[in-house]
């Protein structure tokens, strides 16, 4: 009876371990490359908004952030101060680390996420008055077409 106790205590050990694996696996987040001009200020508060937030980043300083735009695939419309990839996903603008997680844990077929223009009070544009504009995060298709991802409302 005890062999098959230790037996049966060995099976379900084994079965949570596995079952915990995906989890741990899911608990690493990984690195996030941007791609910025040297001298934007904003891109910097950005990526220590990601860092914040868990994230590991490599800063890449670029001439041209259009031309990064360009070979991950994200249409220039979409078009910021930076842009960023994380894993298959590309980033454009002050895109909030929440929206960056969400992306990674629901893994939609898309080129990833756009938040256009440089909204006041977004990540890396805080400003000291903490006026928030209202902004929309999209999710970005291969075909260019966007729909609003999440929705962000504004403060005074």
């Amino acid at each position: 009876m005890n062999s098959i106790r230790r037996q049966v205590l060995s099976a379900l050990a084994g079965a949570t371990l596995v079952a915990a694996l995906p989890v741990a696996a899911q608990g690493a987040l990984p690195v996030i490359d941007v791609y910025k001009t040297p001298s934007c200020g904003c891109c910097g508060a950005w990526i220590e908004h990601l860092q914040k937030s868990g994230f590991t980043v490599r800063a890449h300083n670029v001439d041209d952030t259009s031309t990064m735009r360009q070979k991950l695939r994200m249409p220039e419309k979409f078009g910021s101060c930076h842009t960023a990839k994380v894993g298959s996903y590309v980033l454009e603008g002050h895109v909030p680390a929440s929206e960056v997680k969400r992306l990674l844990a629901e893994r939609p077929a898309a080129v990833g996420l756009a938040v256009p223009a440089m909204p006041v009070g977004s990540p890396g544009m805080e400003v000291a008055s903490g006026r928030v504009d209202p902004y929309d995060v999209l999710l970005v298709q291969a075909d260019g077409k966007s729909s609003v991802y999440r929705s962000y409302k504004g403060r005074s």
